[in-house]
Formats: C-alpha cells, structure tokens, sequence
C-alpha cells in the first residue's frame, strides 16, 4: 500500500494571530477535551496531513492477516477501528461544514457502537479502508482550508452541545491520534 500525501495547503488559515488558535472551553463540550488536549502547537491543517500520513505509514505496515486482531472479546477489530475513524471524521465535517454554513438545525448524536456494528468495515480489505481513509481527510482539510475568519467563528449544536467550526479540526486530529495510541498499545505487536 503507497502513502500519499494530501496537496499542498494554504498556509495562514486558522491561525487568528498564533501558530494554533486557543480553543476555550465553550468552543466544544467538555468530554472532547481529551482529543483536543492530544493536539500538538502548530496550524492545525498542515498537523491534519502531516498526522495522517504518520498515520498511513503505520496502516501500511500492518498485514491483512493482522487486520481482524482484537485485543478482547468485544472489541473492534483493527479494519473497525479505521472503519470508526473514517465515520467518525465524515460526521465531525459535517459538522463544521453545516455550523459554517450557518445552518441553524441541531444535529444528532452518532452512536459509535451502533455505527461500527453496522458498518461493512470487518469484511474490507485494510488497504481498502486506508485509501477511502486518506481520501476523506484529504476533501475535509480542502474544506477547512477554504473557511473564511468569521466561518470558523461560528457556532451549532450537534449531540445537544454547542461546538464552534473552529473546534472540528482539532476534535478529528485528537480523535485519530488517541485511537493511534490504543492501535500501538493493544493492537500492534
């Protein structure tokens, strides 16, 4: 499986007068913290492709016989975790993309469970779901790279909580990340 990188990206977005924008509090309800807390200082566009791609490098040293490894009864299968990280980032665009918009509909929850028992991720090829995986966060970081100030400024309610367009990057990159770090502690030999 080759790794390949996103695009170039426009630099000077999200940065609002420091290399990352300071999330407060009320940009995202208190439990996603423990993502946004995972992010490291930097614009957090160029963090998304240079992340994603450490993420790539790991995905494709993983063989296909590894790929249906679960460390418990129970627990998601390598191919479901991706297959998680893949809905989880097209929802959280979503997101961003409707509070951008202006868009003043409360959006649901995701049921993480529900979504994974439902979704076809155990039956696909890992290869598979690394490409669909690259694919969507190359189209959300094109997304993001196009928000004007005063799009990333903007605010909605998804899960009954109010987040901030600004939030959404940085939610995806800690989630990936903390879901990078149960692959290499429970998952990967």
């Amino acid at each position: 499986m080759s790794v390949v990188p996103c695009f170039p990206i426009r630099r000077g977005h999200i940065t609002e007068g420091s290399d990352r924008v300071r999330l407060q509090p009320s940009d995202y309800f208190e439990y996603y913290g423990l993502y946004v807390d995972k992010v490291p200082k930097g614009n957090v566009l160029s963090l998304l492709e240079e992340k994603h791609l450490e993420t790539q490098e790991l995905l494709a040293e993983i063989p296909e016989e590894r790929a249906d490894y679960r460390y418990a009864s129970g627990k998601w299968s390598v191919k479901e975790i991706i297959g998680h990280l893949i809905d989880s980032e097209r929802v959280f665009g979503y997101r961003a993309l409707s509070f951008a918009r202006g868009d003043p509909a409360h959006l649901p929850s995701m049921e993480q469970d529900d979504w994974a028992a439902a979704s076809n991720a155990a039956l696909r090829p890992l290869a598979d779901l690394a490409s669909e995986f690259g694919i969507v966060r190359r189209s959300h970081i094109a997304l993001f790279a196009g928000f004007d100030d005063s799009m990333w400024k903007r605010r909605g309610t998804a899960s009954g909580f109010e987040f901030t367009v600004r939030s959404f990057p940085y939610i995806i990159l800690g989630h990936e990340l903390h879901h990078l770090d149960v692959l290499r502690e429970r998952y990967l030999p």
